[in-house]
């Protein structure tokens, strides 16, 4: 009973050494996608809490008559291979994944997206894709 008792214990301890901590705690927004029109693209964030749940939203400013879109969602913990985000709003469905610093747009396993969607107006001005990525950034 006591081999029993100390293989559960040390199974337990595995597996949540074995778990992986998210980069930070807290707020950061980002744009990976870039907008040309200025006409209300989306301001995204993200926000990681010490449970290590990670929860998307956005913020979008309607520039005619400055109406304000927003919606939350919770993506599950923090998993550094892939995460799917959904919002219903807008019926918008995307995988991401991040680090301390940065956060890139990906397939559902995780390769990370190549689009002239994700080019700044200076890129795309010499390049067909750019790499769909963006900064963290701090409020």
């Amino acid at each position: 009973m006591k081999k029993i008792f100390s293989l559960v214990i040390l199974c337990i301890s595995i597996l949540s050494f074995a778990q992986t901590k998210a980069p930070f705690i807290g707020h950061r927004s980002f744009n990976i996608v870039e907008g040309f029109s200025g006409s209300g693209t989306p301001s995204y964030y993200l926000d990681v809490k010490k449970n290590g749940d990670v929860y998307f939203g956005f913020v979008q400013v309607n520039q005619a008559d400055r109406t304000e879109t927003t919606e939350e969602v919770n993506a599950g913990k923090y998993n550094p291979k892939v995460m799917k985000v959904v919002f219903k709003k807008y019926g918008e469905n995307f995988y991401v994944k991040f680090d301390k610093d940065n956060i890139y747009l990906t397939d559902k396993e995780g390769n990370i997206q190549k689009s002239e969607d994700c080019c700044s107006s200076m890129e795309s001005a010499s390049n067909d894709t750019c790499t769909c990525e963006s900064k963290l950034y701090k409020k």
